[in-house]
């Protein structure tokens, strides 16, 4: 396990998830973890491979995302419900609970003013959401959900999900740092990017073939 000190030198490219999380996990002993740094594709013989980028945020200079037609709420706990049935709507391959979602509120970078969500002017109808979480050992602001229902795509939602958490924390946080998979349909490291995040790191998450 990599000292703090160590993580905060180089957040992205040391773990593959934020320093608390590592705390707290144990690998499985059919699954490796490496850094583009350190992959060599001869592994691929044994192990499949899952890639994902991990970028950083300095929160010097955030974008300012204006839309007259959607407002930023905060949401509660109250709006889980409503949570999962976004994020269950913006994918194809993935669907959570609302006992998952709800587990998000026990572990210790929870943060209620760090869960929002993107309401409708004209209809009312909640269109987007997102969730992060704050170290404040790390001072690191973290973003984990940030989805959009995809027929709303294409309209600043997702930058204005990500810019608004970003404000929100920018005289808190010292950092922010978000990851995702790399072959997603959604291209979401694009979003990303267009709201200040950079860095090139990419870790490989890989099985053992069974």
């Amino acid at each position: 396990m990599v000292t703090l000190a160590e993580y905060l030198n180089n957040p992205c490219g040391t773990l593959s998830i934020p320093y608390w999380k590592a705390k707290n996990i144990t690998i499985p002993p059919d699954m490796k973890i490496l850094h583009d740094r350190d992959f060599s594709s001869y592994i691929l013989s044994k192990y499949t491979d899952e890639k994902y980028f991990r970028l950083y945020h300095n929160l010097k200079v955030i974008p300012e995302i204006a839309t007259d037609a959607f407002e930023i709420t905060t949401a509660t706990q109250k709006d889980i419900k409503t949570i999962v049935q976004i994020i269950n709507d913006s994918y194809t391959y993935i669907s959570v609970s609302a006992e998952l979602i709800e587990s998000y509120t026990k572990t210790p970078v929870y943060n209620k003013d760090l869960w929002v969500m993107v309401k409708e002017k004209t209809t009312g109808n909640f269109v987007g959401c997102g969730l992060a979480d704050y170290d404040a050992e790390a001072k690191e602001l973290i973003l984990e959900w940030i989805q959009v229902l995809p027929e709303y795509r294409g309209k600043k939602i997702g930058q204005l999900i990500v810019t608004e958490l970003l404000c929100r924390m920018k005289d808190i946080a010292d950092f922010a740092t978000v990851s995702g998979k790399i072959d997603n349909e959604t291209n979401p490291e694009a979003l990303y990017r267009k709201c200040g995040f950079f860095g090139d790191d990419v870790w490989h998450i890989l099985h053992k073939n069974k």
